[in-house]
């Protein structure tokens, strides 16, 4: 569709995995909106809608940001990394590896959100101040899962960073 035709529509230019987009869409349109049904990305899941279960969460220029309270138009000229895009970022494979081997997924709504909340994390740590289960607890408290009780989860992301060393 064209501007002309969505009312109070803006243009939209953004890098998503790589790739460059320019969509016309409607200026309340939310990123995860616009991921889902103008990309196609649909690993980003829509979980509250309100910013709190960290469901939809996804880089936003390296940093991780809730795509359910960001506009579309917020991400014009910006770089946007989801989880099909995660593959770019050298912490990932072990992240995955690891979140298998300690059983740490079951049903998977969750998952998009811890591993790009958990992929920030592994990539920025301190090499001065390691991982705590406390720290990773904590970091990852942005993010809801109903299924696991977080301890596989937990112990993934030490591993992982376990392994990076």
């Amino acid at each position: 569709m064209t501007a002309a035709e969505i009312p109070d529509a803006v243009v939209v230019t953004v890098a998503v995995n790589g790739r460059e987009y320019r969509r016309s869409v409607p200026s309340r349109l939310t990123l995860a909106d616009f991921l889902r049904d103008e990309l196609g990305l649909t690993g980003t899941h829509l979980g509250c809608e309100h910013g709190v279960c960290g469901a939809c969460s996804v880089f936003i220029g390296g940093r991780s940001a809730r795509a359910c309270l960001t506009l579309a138009a917020q991400v014009d000229g910006a770089r946007v990394d989801t989880v099909e895009g995660l593959d770019q970022y050298e912490e990932a494979p072990r992240l995955r590896r690891a979140l298998s081997d300690n059983n740490g997924l079951q049903c998977g709504f969750c998952t998009p959100g811890f591993l790009i909340t958990a992929v920030e994390l592994l990539r920025d740590t301190d090499a001065d101040k390691p991982l705590t289960e406390e720290g990773v607890r904590e970091a990852l408290s942005g993010n809801i899962c109903r299924c696991t009780g977080y301890q596989g989860i937990v112990q993934a992301v030490l591993d992982a960073a376990e392994s990076s060393e």
